[in-house]
């Protein structure tokens, strides 16, 4: 279950929804957003718009979970830190979804499922704890599997996802100089199906693949490409070896300016 609802957050209501990395049949666009409703991170238009707001401001006044936006002072890395992991989620601030999401809106099919959002999350916790019941024939075995598949699946999979957020703005390094202050975190990678190269996501944001080089592991890109070899996927963008090149060609000049500038000023 963490790994499915981790499917439709990263395949689905990211790559997909979010920046139209790729194009999909009906029944795949139903499974991953369905998938998505049940890891309990919003209705699939609003988490698009937030989304889609973090892009736009990110980092700069706006951006709804920036790590770097809070007062100055004492524990200012740890308070923004908090802020940006989990700190957002309980201000309750709401985003224009008419404004930052309304391709989806005009979507009748994504207007239906995001209507039955709770009844998808349910299904959530349904769903295990209706098949270890099966499976076991107990009561007992039913219980626990709606526990570990459902309330501690579910906060496994938020954890991970806005880990990306907090510790994706602040811990890692940086392969491209871009105008926010993402980063790319290897271990972290595996176990949000490539979120964790954020820094390449905000260089690229519209690539249906967060791992841009052959070492960078990325198994929601790994399921987009097989998804597309059977046919149920298509239009699927990637990057360039050539704008791979250009961009970095672009970083390395900037970083060498930017160490100029320093010894010019300790000079």
């Amino acid at each position: 279950m963490a790994l499915l609802t981790q499917v439709g957050i990263e395949v689905g209501y990211h790559r997909f929804l979010s920046h139209r990395a790729f194009s999909a049949t009906k029944p795949i666009k139903v499974l991953l957003t369905v998938l998505g409703s049940m890891a309990l991170q919003g209705p699939p238009i609003y988490w698009v718009a937030t989304h889609r707001r973090h892009h736009r401001f990110s980092d700069r006044p706006g951006d709804i979970h920036s790590p770097h936006l809070v007062s100055p002072g004492r524990w200012s890395t740890l308070r923004g830190m908090w802020h940006a992991h989990l700190g957002w989620v309980l201000r309750l601030e709401l985003t224009n979804t008419a404004v930052l999401a309304k391709d989806l809106m005009r979507d009748p099919l994504m207007v239906r499922l995001n209507r039955h959002y709770v009844w998808w999350l349910a299904l959530g916790l349904a769903f295990p704890a209706v098949l270890g019941g099966v499976v076991t024939g107990t009561w007992s075995g039913a219980f626990f599997c709606f526990l570990w598949g459902g309330p501690v699946r579910i906060f496994l999979v938020q954890h991970l996802t806005y880990a990306v957020n907090s510790l994706g703005h602040s811990i890692g390094n940086r392969a491209y100089d871009t105008t926010e202050r993402s980063t790319n975190n290897f271990w972290l990678a595996p176990f949000t199906l490539g979120g964790a190269w954020h820094n390449n996501h905000h260089a690229f944001p519209g690539s249906a693949a967060t791992g841009l080089r052959w070492w960078q592991l990325d198994p929601g890109y790994r399921l987009i490409w097989a998804l597309q070899k059977m046919g149920l996927v298509s239009q699927v963008k990637v990057p360039s070896r050539e704008a791979l090149r250009a961009r970095w060609a672009a970083s390395q000049t900037s970083d060498s300016a930017s160490d100029d500038t320093e010894n010019m000023e300790m000079d």
